[in-house]
């Protein structure tokens, strides 16, 4: 794995991302934050991380989600993927007794590391599973290189 960017408000924001889902709350917004930074998501779908010698994979759980609600994007070394399940309308002749399943927004961020290529990144969605494959590029190896004293 190549050296990932270091973020001090990286490990405080995921904490707090916790801690408000655990509470229920709206999370705090860093100076410069917009309406949709405010967006509480209300459950993290389930995440595989798999790496080969040609690439990492991400499997992501999203059961009764559509593809069409869900994004993916990949911007400054960090992948993010967010979406929305749905809630079912409830209908006038059922009566719910119990619902354990979790349903809103959902947010998922990731960093990539600096041997993978960009763009050749892609994803396929099948049966409730969204897989990501993040091919690597070749290493890159230093070349020493001779610098003349003037």
């Amino acid at each position: 794995m190549g050296l990932v960017r270091w973020d001090p408000f990286r490990e405080l924001d995921e904490l707090s991302e916790r801690l408000n889902t655990v509470f229920r709350r709206s999370p705090l917004v860093r100076a410069g934050g917009t309406q949709r930074d405010m967006m509480m998501p209300e459950w993290q779908p389930a995440v595989d991380i798999v790496e080969s010698n040609n690439e990492f994979q991400i499997k992501v759980e999203l059961p009764e989600v559509k593809k069409e609600d869900v994004k993916v994007t990949l911007h400054q070394g960090q992948l993010r993927i967010e979406g929305e399940r749905k809630l079912e309308k409830e209908e006038k002749d059922k009566k719910y007794h119990r619902v354990e399943r979790f349903y809103g927004q959902f947010v998922r961020t990731f960093m990539v590391p600096d041997n993978v290529d960009e763009a050749r990144l892609s994803a396929d969605f099948k049966d409730g599973l969204l897989n990501i494959h993040l091919p690597k590029t070749e290493k890159h190896v230093p070349k020493p290189v001779d610098v003349k004293i003037l």
